[in-house]
């Protein structure tokens, strides 16, 4: 049986205020599938969609999903069943479900689905919660279907970072695409491999491998090198006379 959903205390954020300010270059834009689109602006929506469920570094072919692409193309599902079919797909859990613990997942994920920053502790460990219990899909479904996305997203919306920047402010809040898809845990948590580093070349004649090195057989082996080349040398001259 799954658990319901914590309680947590939103905290201050931009997009819990209204805004009045009038639309400039500067606020994000949308894309939406309210108005009749031609093709290409149906493929600026798509492309729109996979950044903001991806980011630019995945962004690449192998994550692009051309079923779900065709089925939005012909109308038959919605952008929000789009965005649920890319995070869910398995490129989005191999970059990103597997590569990160579940509160940092769920940091994500809220970042790109709704658009916002997480309130505080107690929204990662709720969301958290339901992640270990319905596990990712069923997770992605309680974020789609919640109250917040709806209203703010629809079923025509691409997601996106709401009131990064206000008129208010000189500078605006940081875009969620900085965030690296894995942090130092998952990094630290990989085998490391060999480097080769310059003072090891070095190493085999420190003092302690000179003191207790054999000599007598590096001499004897050295003076067997010496008269093979001794042995080689004069066969090849006794063929080759001058």
């Amino acid at each position: 049986m799954a658990l319901p959903l914590l309680n947590y205390a939103p905290s201050s954020q931009n997009q819990r205020v209204t805004a009045y300010e009038i639309p400039g270059d500067e606020q994000p834009r949308i894309f939406t599938t309210d108005n009749l689109l031609t093709n290409s602006e149906l493929d600026t929506l798509i492309a729109a969609a996979y950044r903001q469920i991806f980011h630019e570094q995945q962004m690449t072919l192998s994550a692009r999903q051309t079923f779900l692409e065709s089925q939005l193309r012909a109308g038959q599902i919605s952008v929000r069943d789009f965005i649920r079919g890319l995070a869910t797909s398995d490129q989005f859990r191999r970059r990103n479900y597997e590569t990160n613990n579940n509160y940092r997942f769920v940091q994500m994920c809220i970042q790109r689905i709704l658009g916002r920053e997480v309130y505080n502790e107690q929204e990662k460990l709720a969301w958290s919660i339901v992640l270990a219990t319905k596990g990712l899909n069923g997770f992605i479904d309680e974020l789609l279907n919640s109250e917040e996305y709806i209203n703010n997203f629809g079923f025509h919306t691409v997601p996106y970072q709401r009131r990064r920047i206000l008129p208010q402010r000189s500078i605006g809040d940081q875009p969620f695409a900085r965030m690296a898809r894995y942090d130092s845990y998952y990094r630290d948590s990989q085998p490391r491999g060999k480097i080769y580093r310059l003072d090891r070349a070095t190493q085999p004649f420190n003092p302690p491998f000179l003191r207790n090195a054999n000599w007598q057989a590096a001499v004897g082996v050295l003076m067997i090198f010496a008269a093979v080349a001794i042995l080689t040398l004069a066969i090849g001259y006794g063929f080759n006379p001058a």
